[in-house]
């Protein structure tokens, strides 16, 4: 690497880079970046070091590749980050959402980008935008911010700790997630109104919000939805201390600790675009929250495939979907779409059962064509019969989140608002006895209900259909075969 200028390989510390921690290293990193991208592009090398850094620029056509020692550590000065850009629309979308240049790492309207290696990234310095994390005020708070890109590639490094966001990629099209290990202390990974996007192999920990997210916000200034992702082979987790899985050691939170133990993988909250084409499979939950489907912002949310995922020590309910009516938007927003979502080969163990799976969405606004199939679900129990008279407030508006209704009356499942609805296969167990009803439904019509396992023994009712019709029961254990065509409030 005789003259940096001309090889493709344009070595960070050619350029001033000290690595020792200490010196800000972002002046000298941005310099060997623009160096690669007026040479026509090139791969921008980080080797064994700890690089303290504020704001780098990307540019198109460059690729980043961190070695093996290396270490991006982000600064804790304000002065080394750049500013937040203006956002006009930025009333409809938090504050984490509307901005992306307060970052350590972050691109605009770029193309053929890449961050790849086995280094790391910590966002030691970035705030996760809570009072209490006593950070000065003007630091960044994502660690990696991309906005309007395409072809884009994120591969085998980590994040520790990468504030309010590890990854925030909005309106980025083509994009590759690869092999990451995100463990942190926020949302490991925002994709918002990103098209064509594939996430595998990647492990993310994040006990204080959500693990793998999917956001269609209106950040860019107008509605785009989130299509055509598959997410596969994934691990999330949110009940690990930060920092235990990139070490390799595991440890828990001890259960006097507060702690949300999130995770999860989610859709929403921010969803004026909506959600499209969307599948996952093979991942495991695990110590954290469960699925959450979420639109209330004026999205659609159809053409779901879930299959093949397994949940241990879900904090909340295995399985949450909702369409709401938070309308957070243009003046003359109106409630989306839920349609044509499929969940299969589920097998959850050790779930709370405070709340059952619920499947909600509003008055007048019926979710149509879901099913639920192939599935083993246990349960912790332990519900009272007076638990089983609650009536949940609808809470149209309200910020969507499984524990919004609170306990439930029943607890194996709640669906309220849905038309077109198959439940096949499923199994339900639960540790101790619960007196609740194992399946409740409040305004839900064409309804089918085959192969339903209950636990044993289980309460009576075990059915509770409410303002329900056209509801096909067959080789359901504790009831006979057959079709209820009007359920004012009806017991099984």
């Amino acid at each position: 690497m005789s003259d940096a200028h001309t090889q493709p390989y344009f070595n960070i510390r050619d350029y001033g880079a000290k690595g020792d921690g200490h010196t800000n290293d972002a002046p000298a990193i941005n310099r060997a970046i623009e160096a690669a991208h007026d040479a026509g592009g090139g791969t921008v090398f980080f080797p064994t070091g700890t690089y303290l850094s504020g704001s780098i620029h990307l540019q198109s056509h460059v690729t980043l590749y961190l070695d093996n020692g290396c270490v991006i550590l982000a600064s804790e000065n304000p002065q080394d980050y750049d500013a937040a850009e203006p956002n006009p629309h930025d009333q409809y979308q938090d504050y984490g959402h509307s901005h992306w240049h307060n970052s350590l790492i972050w691109g605009e309207n770029l193309e053929d980008i890449a961050i790849e290696g086995p280094g790391m990234i910590d966002g030691k310095g970035l705030t996760r935008n809570y009072p209490s994390d006593h950070m000065p005020s003007g630091v960044g708070n994502k660690a990696i911010a991309l906005k309007n890109c395409h072809n884009v590639i994120l591969k085998d490094f980590k994040i520790y700790r990468g504030g309010w966001f590890g990854l925030l990629l909005t309106g980025v099209d083509n994009l590759t997630i690869d092999n990451l290990l995100i463990d942190t202390n926020r949302d490991g990974m925002d994709i918002d109104a990103c098209k064509n996007v594939h996430v595998t192999n990647c492990i993310v920990n994040s006990p204080y919000d959500d693990g793998i997210c999917l956001k269609s916000s209106y950040g860019l200034g107008f509605a785009k939805p989130t299509e055509n992702v598959t997410i596969s082979d994934c691990i999330v987790s949110g009940d690990y201390v930060i920092g235990s899985v990139v070490n390799g050691t595991y440890q828990l939170y001890p259960d006097t600790m507060r702690v949300p133990r999130t995770g999860r993988i989610k859709f929403g909250t921010e969803s004026n675009g909506g959600f499209k084409n969307i599948t996952i499979t093979n991942c495991v939950l695990d110590h954290c929250g469960g699925l959450a489907l979420e639109t209330v912002d004026g999205g659609d949310l159809e053409n779901v495939t879930i299959s093949n995922i397994t949940m241990r020590d879900i904090v909340n309910m295995p399985i949450f979907i909702r369409l709401g009516a938070r309308l957070r938007g243009p003046q003359g927003t109106q409630p989306g779409r839920v349609n044509k979502v499929s969940i299969s080969h589920i097998v959850v163990y050790s779930s709370a059962s405070r709340a059952a799976s619920t499947i909600s969405g509003i008055p007048g606004h019926d979710m149509e064509n879901i099913s639920l199939s192939d599935m083993q679900i246990f349960l912790q129990g332990g519900g009272t019969a007076e638990m089983a008279n609650i009536q949940p407030a609808e809470k149209e508006n309200a910020y969507p989140e499984p524990t919004m209704f609170g306990t439930l009356p029943s607890y194996g499942f709640y669906i309220r608002h849905v038309k077109h609805i198959t439940l096949h296969d499923i199994q339900i167990h639960t540790r101790q006895a619960d007196a609740r009803p194992v399946i409740q439904t409040d305004d839900m019509h064409d309804a089918v209900f085959r192969f339903i396992s209950l636990p044993e023994p289980y309460a009576h009712p075990a059915y509770r259909f409410v303002n329900s019709s056209d509801i096909q029961l067959f080789q359901c254990e504790g009831v006979k075969d057959e079709q209820i065509h009007i359920a004012h409030d009806e017991k099984r």
